[in-house]
C-alpha cells in the first residue's frame, strides 16, 4: 500500500493554487492546499459558510482578516489559525520557495 505524503509536491508546481480534498464527512472536509506565490485577487474576500481550522505546514504566508480594524497575520511553518464562519479574510502573500503547503479542516466547530 502506498502511503500519501502531505509534503510531496507535484512536479512541475501548479501555476494556480491547488486544492486537494483528502477526506470528507457529512459535516467536515479536510483539504491540502498548495500555494506558490498566489494570493487573493485585489478587493476579493473569502466569506465561507463553515468554520475553518488551517495549519501552514511549509513556507510562509500573510493573511488579512477584515474586522472593524483589519488584522494582518504573518504565518510560518507550524502556525495554525481558526477562522470562524463568515469571518472575511484574504491571502496577501504566499512564498514561492519553499511553496506553501496548508492543511485545512472545514466544518462546524464548537468554541
Amino acid at each position: 500500500m502506498k502511503v500519501p505524503n502531505l509534503l510531496k509536491l507535484p512536479h512541475p508546481l501548479p501555476s494556480e493554487e491547488l486544492f486537494e480534498s483528502l477526506l470528507k464527512g457529512s459535516h467536515f472536509r479536510v483539504e491540502r492546499i498548495i500555494s506558490c506565490g498566489q494570493m487573493t485577487p485585489p478587493e476579493q474576500w473569502y466569506d465561507q459558510e463553515t468554520d475553518e481550522w488551517v495549519i501552514l505546514l511549509q513556507g510562509n504566508a500573510t493573511l488579512r482578516l477584515l474586522d472593524t480594524d483589519p488584522t494582518i497575520i504573518n504565518l510560518v511553518a507550524g502556525d495554525y489559525l481558526f477562522i470562524p464562519a463568515h469571518q472575511k479574510h484574504r491571502v496577501e502573500f504566499t512564498s514561492h520557495q519553499p511553496p506553501c503547503v496548508w492543511l485545512a479542516i472545514h466544518g462546524q466547530f464548537d468554541p
